[in-house]
């Protein structure tokens, strides 16, 4: 199964709502953006990276995230978060991610592991 190459990028912006906050996914009780929104965020764009360039039969899954969320972001503030296939190996891919808030400021970084799997195979084997 060809997969692509590192280099492959995507990014996409984000508004922040009542809805992505810790308070209201349980992850804490404040109402600012919460960290398993943002990694789904990263997520999200990580998988816009490949899937051009990944074949109609094959979809990646996560095995590993790796995310610093370093600063609060408030209700109603933007952010755009970048995904930059950083390595290939096979059926993994490694992406490096980056948020960053409508100042520029870095909001998070990380790294996060895709595989790549055959979608009926994969979905046969959890029956």
């Amino acid at each position: 199964m060809p997969l692509p190459a590192p280099g492959s990028t995507s990014t996409s912006r984000y508004v922040v709502d009542t809805g992505d906050t810790a308070a209201a996914l349980g992850s804490g009780d404040l109402p600012v953006l919460a960290t398993p929104r943002l990694l789904a965020w990263c997520e999200a764009v990580c998988c816009a990276a490949v899937a051009d360039a990944v074949p109609d039969a094959t979809s990646t899954v996560g095995t590993r995230m790796s995310l610093e969320h370093l600063r609060p972001t408030p209700v109603g503030r933007s952010l755009e978060v970048t995904a930059v296939l950083a390595h290939a190996d096979g059926r993994l891919l490694r992406f490096e991610v980056m948020a960053r808030d409508e100042a520029g400021k870095v909001i998070a970084q990380g790294e996060i592991t895709r595989v790549a799997v055959q979608r009926d195979r994969y979905l046969d084997r959890i029956g």
